[in-house]
């Protein structure tokens, strides 16, 4: 009986702690302004933020309360365009711009827009414009649609505490 009542109470206990840890929300999430949001939509080693910014500059902060970040980390920034977009983290800065007249994306590192990174740097993000219909579109403003980056493995080398987002449309309100 006594061996029944000890095992039973490990069990508990076990099954008390692994639900504390999964109610844990796996980022903190801080923004600039009250009506900004950002969802998270995570799965075993990938985890999708989406960004929805009424007044269409702003930022936010994201932190990892686990152990590490997941192996792809994708961004739906919901604007009309994306006059600038920021990512950084404690050692680098990823910057990026998508034309409001041709929709030609630009993508640099550490303030130096005259340096674009080609295909082959480790730093390049790839980044799509969606439209509502949720299919890929070069229709700039993009109505009801999204502009999603994967930010790139490299940028999370040394395992960053934190990253930050700034983001500056276009046609903002």
């Amino acid at each position: 009986m006594r061996h029944f009542l000890i095992s039973g109470l490990l069990f508990l206990a076990v099954a008390v702690t692994t639900t504390t840890a999964d109610d844990t929300p796996p980022y903190k999430i801080t923004t600039k302004r009250d009506n900004d949001r950002v969802e998270v939509k995570a799965e075993k080693d990938k985890v999708v933020f989406i960004v929805k910014s009424p007044f269409g500059i702003s930022n936010a902060a994201i932190e990892r309360t686990g152990e590490k970040w997941p192996d792809s980390v994708v961004l739906r920034l919901h604007l009309k365009g994306l006059e600038n977009f920021k990512a950084t983290n404690d050692k680098l800065k990823l910057e990026a711009s998508v034309s409001s007249q041709d929709g030609k994306v630009r993508v640099w590192k550490d303030g130096k827009e005259d340096k674009p990174l080609d295909a082959k740097s480790p730093y390049r993000m790839t980044i799509r414009m969606i439209g509502s219909d949720g299919k890929p579109t070069t229709a700039i403003p993009l109505k009801d649609g999204f502009f999603e980056m994967q930010l790139p493995k490299a940028f999370f080398e040394g395992n960053p505490n934190s990253i930050t987002l700034n983001w500056i449309d276009f046609y903002r309100n």
